[in-house]
Protein backbone atom coordinates (compact mmCIF):
# COMPACT_ATOMS: atom_id res chain seq x y z
CA UNK A 1 0.00 0.00 0.00
CA UNK A 2 1.29 3.82 -0.76
CA UNK A 3 0.30 6.13 1.55
CA UNK A 4 1.06 9.72 0.55
CA UNK A 5 1.07 12.65 3.49
CA UNK A 6 0.52 15.70 2.78
CA UNK A 7 0.22 18.50 5.31
CA UNK A 8 0.11 21.59 3.61
CA UNK A 9 -2.60 20.78 0.97
CA UNK A 10 -3.74 23.54 -1.17
CA UNK A 11 -6.26 24.40 -4.09
CA UNK A 12 -3.86 24.74 -6.87
CA UNK A 13 -4.97 27.85 -9.16
CA UNK A 14 -2.94 28.20 -12.65
CA UNK A 15 -3.50 31.05 -14.63
CA UNK A 16 -2.26 31.74 -18.17
CA UNK A 17 -0.92 34.84 -19.46
CA UNK A 18 1.04 36.19 -22.48
CA UNK A 19 3.77 37.91 -20.84
CA UNK A 20 3.41 38.94 -16.96
CA UNK A 21 4.01 42.36 -16.78
CA UNK A 22 4.83 43.40 -12.51
CA UNK A 23 2.49 46.48 -11.41
CA UNK A 24 0.37 46.55 -15.02
CA UNK A 25 -2.76 45.05 -16.17
CA UNK A 26 -2.39 41.23 -16.99
CA UNK A 27 -5.22 39.44 -19.17
CA UNK A 28 -5.59 36.18 -18.15
CA UNK A 29 -5.59 33.01 -20.95
CA UNK A 30 -7.50 30.50 -19.10
CA UNK A 31 -7.61 29.46 -15.92
CA UNK A 32 -7.06 25.97 -14.37
CA UNK A 33 -7.99 24.78 -10.69
CA UNK A 34 -6.49 21.23 -9.05
CA UNK A 35 -6.69 19.33 -5.94
CA UNK A 36 -3.18 20.08 -5.15
CA UNK A 37 -0.34 19.76 -2.85
CA UNK A 38 2.58 17.70 -3.09
CA UNK A 39 1.57 14.59 -2.28
CA UNK A 40 -1.73 14.76 -3.45
CA UNK A 41 -0.42 15.31 -7.06
CA UNK A 42 1.95 12.24 -5.89
CA UNK A 43 -1.66 10.10 -5.43
CA UNK A 44 -3.21 11.63 -8.83
CA UNK A 45 0.29 10.31 -10.47
CA UNK A 46 -0.06 7.25 -9.33
CA UNK A 47 -3.37 6.98 -10.10
CA UNK A 48 -2.81 7.74 -13.73
CA UNK A 49 -0.51 5.25 -13.90
CA UNK A 50 -3.14 2.28 -12.74
CA UNK A 51 -2.23 2.09 -9.73
CA UNK A 52 -3.71 2.57 -5.65
CA UNK A 53 -3.09 4.93 -2.85
CA UNK A 54 -4.25 6.74 0.60
CA UNK A 55 -3.68 10.38 0.73
CA UNK A 56 -3.92 11.42 3.86
CA UNK A 57 -2.64 15.13 6.01
CA UNK A 58 -4.92 18.28 6.88
CA UNK A 59 -8.03 19.66 5.50
CA UNK A 60 -9.62 22.37 6.61
CA UNK A 61 -13.18 24.67 5.46
CA UNK A 62 -14.80 24.66 2.29
CA UNK A 63 -11.29 24.47 0.33
CA UNK A 64 -10.13 21.48 1.97
CA UNK A 65 -13.90 19.86 1.10
CA UNK A 66 -13.07 20.81 -2.42
CA UNK A 67 -9.86 18.78 -2.24
CA UNK A 68 -11.54 15.93 -0.64
CA UNK A 69 -14.50 16.11 -3.12
CA UNK A 70 -12.12 16.54 -6.22
CA UNK A 71 -10.06 12.78 -4.61
CA UNK A 72 -13.48 11.07 -4.23
CA UNK A 73 -14.36 11.83 -8.19
CA UNK A 74 -10.80 10.68 -9.15
CA UNK A 75 -11.41 7.39 -7.12
CA UNK A 76 -8.14 8.14 -4.86
CA UNK A 77 -8.62 7.18 -1.35
CA UNK A 78 -8.27 9.66 1.34
CA UNK A 79 -8.02 9.65 5.27
CA UNK A 80 -7.52 13.31 6.13
CA UNK A 81 -7.14 14.85 9.44
CA UNK A 82 -10.02 17.75 9.77
CA UNK A 83 -8.65 20.84 11.32
CA UNK A 84 -9.96 24.43 12.49
CA UNK A 85 -8.89 27.30 9.44
CA UNK A 86 -9.14 26.99 5.68
CA UNK A 87 -7.06 24.96 3.36
CA UNK A 88 -4.89 27.24 1.35
CA UNK A 89 -5.19 28.14 -2.51
CA UNK A 90 -1.71 28.71 -4.04
CA UNK A 91 -1.72 30.98 -7.27
CA UNK A 92 0.67 30.43 -10.52
CA UNK A 93 0.82 32.28 -13.44
CA UNK A 94 2.36 30.89 -16.55
CA UNK A 95 3.85 32.82 -19.36
CA UNK A 96 3.85 31.25 -22.81
CA UNK A 97 7.17 31.31 -22.84
CA UNK A 98 7.23 28.56 -20.06
CA UNK A 99 8.22 31.49 -17.31
CA UNK A 100 6.50 30.58 -13.82
CA UNK A 101 5.52 32.78 -10.71
CA UNK A 102 3.81 31.15 -8.21
CA UNK A 103 2.21 32.56 -4.92
CA UNK A 104 1.93 30.00 -2.33
CA UNK A 105 -0.55 30.97 1.21
CA UNK A 106 1.05 29.62 3.87
CA UNK A 107 -1.56 27.30 5.13
CA UNK A 108 -3.59 27.77 8.66
CA UNK A 109 -2.09 26.55 11.76
CA UNK A 110 -2.11 23.00 12.98
CA UNK A 111 -2.68 22.38 16.84
CA UNK A 112 -0.20 19.83 17.92
CA UNK A 113 -2.66 17.35 19.18
CA UNK A 114 -3.52 17.32 15.38
CA UNK A 115 -0.94 16.86 14.44
CA UNK A 116 -0.51 13.86 16.92
CA UNK A 117 -3.51 12.65 15.44
CA UNK A 118 -1.86 12.57 12.14
CA UNK A 119 1.09 10.77 13.71
CA UNK A 120 -1.49 8.46 15.10
CA UNK A 121 -3.20 7.52 11.83
CA UNK A 122 0.28 6.69 10.16
CA UNK A 123 1.21 4.55 12.08
CA UNK A 124 -2.40 2.44 11.71
CA UNK A 125 -1.70 3.15 8.29
CA UNK A 126 1.78 1.74 8.02
CA UNK A 127 2.57 -2.09 7.60
CA UNK A 128 5.31 -4.53 6.58
CA UNK A 129 5.94 -3.36 3.01
CA UNK A 130 3.84 -0.26 2.70
CA UNK A 131 5.52 3.13 1.74
CA UNK A 132 5.05 5.99 3.16
CA UNK A 133 5.57 9.18 0.87
CA UNK A 134 5.83 12.30 2.29
CA UNK A 135 5.82 15.05 0.26
CA UNK A 136 6.16 19.48 0.71
CA UNK A 137 6.08 22.36 3.36
CA UNK A 138 4.50 21.73 6.78
CA UNK A 139 1.73 24.36 8.07
CA UNK A 140 2.59 26.71 10.93
CA UNK A 141 2.18 24.81 14.03
CA UNK A 142 4.36 21.71 12.89
CA UNK A 143 7.61 20.60 14.26
CA UNK A 144 10.31 20.86 11.57
CA UNK A 145 11.64 17.09 12.87
CA UNK A 146 8.26 15.81 11.59
CA UNK A 147 9.98 14.05 8.74
CA UNK A 148 12.46 12.66 11.50
CA UNK A 149 9.71 11.36 14.23
CA UNK A 150 7.03 9.64 10.63
CA UNK A 151 10.12 7.51 9.22
CA UNK A 152 11.65 6.16 12.53
CA UNK A 153 8.03 5.19 13.33
CA UNK A 154 7.28 4.11 9.58
CA UNK A 155 10.49 1.56 9.76
CA UNK A 156 9.29 -0.12 13.49
CA UNK A 157 6.05 -1.07 11.49
CA UNK A 158 8.26 -2.68 8.45
CA UNK A 159 7.35 0.44 6.01
CA UNK A 160 9.66 2.04 4.09
CA UNK A 161 9.60 6.41 3.57
CA UNK A 162 10.10 9.06 0.26
CA UNK A 163 10.75 11.67 1.45
CA UNK A 164 10.42 15.34 -1.36
CA UNK A 165 11.25 18.36 0.77
CA UNK A 166 13.56 20.92 1.36
CA UNK A 167 15.59 22.95 3.80
CA UNK A 168 15.03 21.98 7.38
CA UNK A 169 12.39 19.75 6.81
CA UNK A 170 14.91 17.91 4.09
CA UNK A 171 18.28 17.64 6.38
CA UNK A 172 16.30 17.09 9.17
CA UNK A 173 14.41 13.55 7.45
CA UNK A 174 17.65 12.69 5.59
CA UNK A 175 19.31 12.80 9.70
CA UNK A 176 16.58 9.70 10.02
CA UNK A 177 17.84 7.24 7.07
CA UNK A 178 14.51 7.44 4.86
CA UNK A 179 14.88 4.70 2.44
CA UNK A 180 14.27 7.17 -0.90
CA UNK A 181 14.60 10.92 -1.44
CA UNK A 182 14.03 13.07 -4.32
CA UNK A 183 15.72 16.04 -4.09
CA UNK A 184 15.94 19.05 -7.00
CA UNK A 185 18.88 20.76 -7.68
CA UNK A 186 18.43 23.35 -5.40
CA UNK A 187 17.13 21.45 -2.82
CA UNK A 188 20.73 19.43 -2.83
CA UNK A 189 22.81 22.60 -3.00
CA UNK A 190 21.17 24.16 0.04
CA UNK A 191 21.69 20.64 2.14
CA UNK A 192 25.12 20.09 0.23
CA UNK A 193 26.46 24.07 1.03
CA UNK A 194 27.19 24.19 -2.72
CA UNK A 195 26.85 27.22 -4.66
CA UNK A 196 26.90 26.74 -8.33
CA UNK A 197 27.84 23.24 -8.59
CA UNK A 198 28.50 21.36 -11.59
CA UNK A 199 27.13 18.09 -12.65
CA UNK A 200 30.26 16.14 -11.20
CA UNK A 201 29.72 18.09 -8.05
CA UNK A 202 26.18 17.50 -7.82
CA UNK A 203 26.19 13.62 -8.10
CA UNK A 204 29.22 13.57 -6.13
CA UNK A 205 26.84 15.01 -2.83
CA UNK A 206 24.06 13.08 -4.20
CA UNK A 207 25.94 9.76 -3.60
CA UNK A 208 27.07 11.27 -0.23
CA UNK A 209 23.51 10.47 1.04
CA UNK A 210 23.52 6.74 -0.21
CA UNK A 211 27.14 6.44 2.08
CA UNK A 212 24.65 7.84 4.79
CA UNK A 213 22.84 5.04 4.39
CA UNK A 214 19.84 6.07 2.49
CA UNK A 215 18.84 3.05 -0.36
CA UNK A 216 18.26 5.66 -3.33
CA UNK A 217 18.08 8.93 -4.54
CA UNK A 218 16.16 10.27 -7.48
CA UNK A 219 18.05 13.82 -8.45
CA UNK A 220 15.90 15.75 -10.68
CA UNK A 221 17.97 18.54 -12.68
CA UNK A 222 15.07 20.45 -14.96
CA UNK A 223 16.28 20.54 -18.28
CA UNK A 224 19.54 18.47 -17.96
CA UNK A 225 17.40 15.29 -16.88
CA UNK A 226 17.74 13.39 -13.58
CA UNK A 227 19.92 11.23 -11.51
CA UNK A 228 19.27 8.06 -10.15
CA UNK A 229 21.49 6.34 -7.75
CA UNK A 230 21.87 3.35 -4.87
CA UNK A 231 24.63 1.66 -3.24
CA UNK A 232 25.52 -0.33 -6.18
CA UNK A 233 24.32 1.04 -9.85
CA UNK A 234 24.14 4.95 -10.48
CA UNK A 235 22.60 6.71 -14.32
CA UNK A 236 21.86 10.05 -15.06
CA UNK A 237 19.90 10.85 -18.26
CA UNK A 238 18.93 13.63 -20.29
CA UNK A 239 15.77 15.14 -20.17
CA UNK A 240 12.92 14.30 -23.14
CA UNK A 241 11.91 16.95 -25.58
CA UNK A 242 8.54 17.36 -25.55
CA UNK A 243 6.14 20.49 -25.62
CA UNK A 244 6.43 22.37 -22.43
CA UNK A 245 3.39 23.33 -20.68
CA UNK A 246 4.14 24.33 -17.12
CA UNK A 247 6.40 22.81 -14.99
CA UNK A 248 4.85 22.46 -11.70
CA UNK A 249 4.35 19.09 -10.32
CA UNK A 250 7.13 17.13 -13.28
CA UNK A 251 8.65 16.57 -9.52
CA UNK A 252 5.46 15.51 -7.80
CA UNK A 253 5.23 13.15 -11.07
CA UNK A 254 8.47 11.69 -10.50
CA UNK A 255 8.01 11.05 -7.06
CA UNK A 256 5.03 9.21 -8.03
CA UNK A 257 6.47 6.89 -10.58
CA UNK A 258 9.20 5.70 -7.72
CA UNK A 259 6.40 5.15 -5.31
CA UNK A 260 4.48 3.14 -7.62
CA UNK A 261 7.54 1.21 -8.87
CA UNK A 262 8.31 0.04 -5.21
CA UNK A 263 4.64 -1.25 -4.61
CA UNK A 264 5.08 -3.23 -8.19
CA UNK A 265 8.52 -4.06 -7.46
CA UNK A 266 9.51 -2.88 -10.92
CA UNK A 267 13.15 -3.56 -12.17
CA UNK A 268 15.76 -1.15 -12.13
CA UNK A 269 15.27 0.17 -15.43
CA UNK A 270 11.89 -0.05 -15.89
CA UNK A 271 11.68 2.74 -12.78
CA UNK A 272 14.44 4.40 -14.17
CA UNK A 273 12.54 4.80 -17.39
CA UNK A 274 8.70 5.38 -15.46
CA UNK A 275 10.36 8.17 -13.49
CA UNK A 276 11.77 10.63 -16.52
CA UNK A 277 8.83 9.59 -18.81
CA UNK A 278 6.39 10.28 -16.54
CA UNK A 279 8.52 13.73 -14.92
CA UNK A 280 8.89 14.56 -18.96
CA UNK A 281 4.81 13.97 -19.31
CA UNK A 282 3.59 15.92 -16.59
CA UNK A 283 5.22 19.71 -18.38
CA UNK A 284 3.08 18.40 -21.17
CA UNK A 285 0.14 19.21 -18.96
CA UNK A 286 -2.25 22.07 -18.20
CA UNK A 287 -2.05 22.93 -14.15
CA UNK A 288 -1.04 20.11 -12.22
CA UNK A 289 -2.62 17.44 -14.02
CA UNK A 290 -0.57 13.74 -14.73
CA UNK A 291 0.43 12.68 -17.56
CA UNK A 292 -1.66 10.37 -19.45
CA UNK A 293 -0.60 6.60 -19.54
CA UNK A 294 -0.72 6.43 -23.12
CA UNK A 295 1.87 9.04 -23.58
CA UNK A 296 4.41 7.80 -20.37
CA UNK A 297 4.56 4.38 -22.16
CA UNK A 298 5.44 6.44 -25.30
CA UNK A 299 8.42 8.53 -23.69
CA UNK A 300 9.58 5.55 -21.76
CA UNK A 301 10.97 4.22 -25.29
CA UNK A 302 12.53 7.36 -25.82
CA UNK A 303 14.92 7.42 -22.57
CA UNK A 304 18.41 7.16 -23.11
CA UNK A 305 20.14 5.44 -19.67
CA UNK A 306 24.19 6.09 -19.06
CA UNK A 307 25.70 4.33 -15.73
CA UNK A 308 28.10 6.67 -14.26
Amino acid sequence: MIVTVTMNPAIDKTSEVGSLTKGGLNRIIRSVYDAGGKGINVSKTIKALGGESIATGFLGGSSGRAIADALDSLGIDNDFVWTEGETRTNIKIVESSGGLTELNESGPFIPREKAEELVQKLETLAGKGDILVLSGSVPEGIDKDIYARIPKMAHKKGAAVLIDADGELFKNAVAALPDIVKPNRAELEEYAGLSRPSEEELITAAKGLIDKGIKAVALSMGENGAAILTKNRSVKCPALGVNVNSATGAGDAMVGALAYAFENRLSYEHTIRLCIAVSAGAVTTAGTKPPKKELVDKLMEQVNITYI
